[in-house]
């Protein structure tokens, strides 16, 4: 069985008039909400169970055929401490973990379930066309990402002045194995809770990359995908949608929604 976490439980502060009274994961990407994209993909893409974790107005994310966790405390923590929410699935079996915040096709994540590895995060390994699109210095948002000749990563997260040190960009879904969640436990144990707190996943991946705590494989894929911050990204992925540069999959009718 396969299983996949959306992490939803943050608002859309930076969304404006879009997500000003929503979940992020409810901001609307031609016609249809990201989480529904995201449901879409995760379920065509082979996962059986989907939950989702909720804090901001969870009230106002429900889907039928869905688990639901709870981070009561979505205001004064990140993306990892959501993520533990989910612990008992993590504990259990494999789990792909999506932020709820990106959209993406149903092949990477079926590429991804099957892909090997103890802890496996995709990368966009033409990630310049898209930061091109959407900043005007693309190297002021990029992050660092080196991988070694295996796909194993090297670094992750930092800020370059240099190309040479970005082959790709992280994406914001992942899968990991009990053992993996297990090294990260581990870790967690180790921290004061005010840094477990504040730590997001980038930085959960840095810190076990500094550890040498287990080693973290990467599944690259080109483009077709998108991660939304502003309004301004809502825009442009439309446009590129109207001139044929991306390809939205269809969402779920809500019976094919429960299907697993």
């Amino acid at each position: 069985m396969m299983r996949a976490v959306i992490l939803a439980a943050g608002r859309g502060s930076r969304m404006g008039p879009l997500g000003h009274d929503r979940p992020k994961c409810l901001v609307e990407l031609e016609g249809s909400t990201l989480i529904e994209r995201q449901i879409a993909a995760l379920r065509r893409g082979g996962v059986d169970q989907i939950g989702v974790v909720r804090g901001y107005r969870a009230e106002m994310v429900h889907f039928p055929g869905l688990s639901y966790f709870s981070n009561q405390r979505w205001a004064e923590t990140n993306m990892v401490m959501s993520l533990a929410a989910a612990a008992d699935w993590l504990r259990s079996g494999p789990v792909i973990v999506s932020y709820a915040d990106i959209f993406y096709r149903s092949d990477l994540v079926r590429g991804l379930a099957g892909a090997s590895g103890t802890l496996v995060i995709t990368y966009d390994r033409a990630w310049r066309r898209l930061w091109t699109r959407r900043f005007a210095d693309p190297l002021a948002d990029a992050e660092t990402f080196r991988i070694d000749g295996a796909g194993r990563l090297l670094e992750i997260g930092g800020k370059t002045t240099r190309v040479e040190d970005i082959e790709g960009q992280y994406m914001g879904l992942l899968k990991f194995t009990p053992s993996a969640w297990d090294a990260v436990e581990a870790l967690l144990s180790t921290l004061d809770a005010p840094v477990r707190d504040r730590l997001d996943m980038t930085g959960l991946l840095r810190r076990l990359l500094a550890g040498n705590d287990l080693p973290i494989s990467t599944f690259p894929t080109e483009g077709q995908w998108g991660e939304i911050d502003n309004p301004e990204d809502v825009a442009l992925y439309e446009k590129m949608v109207c001139g044929g540069e991306l390809v939205l999959e269809q969402v779920l009718s809500a019976s094919e929604m429960t299907a697993g």
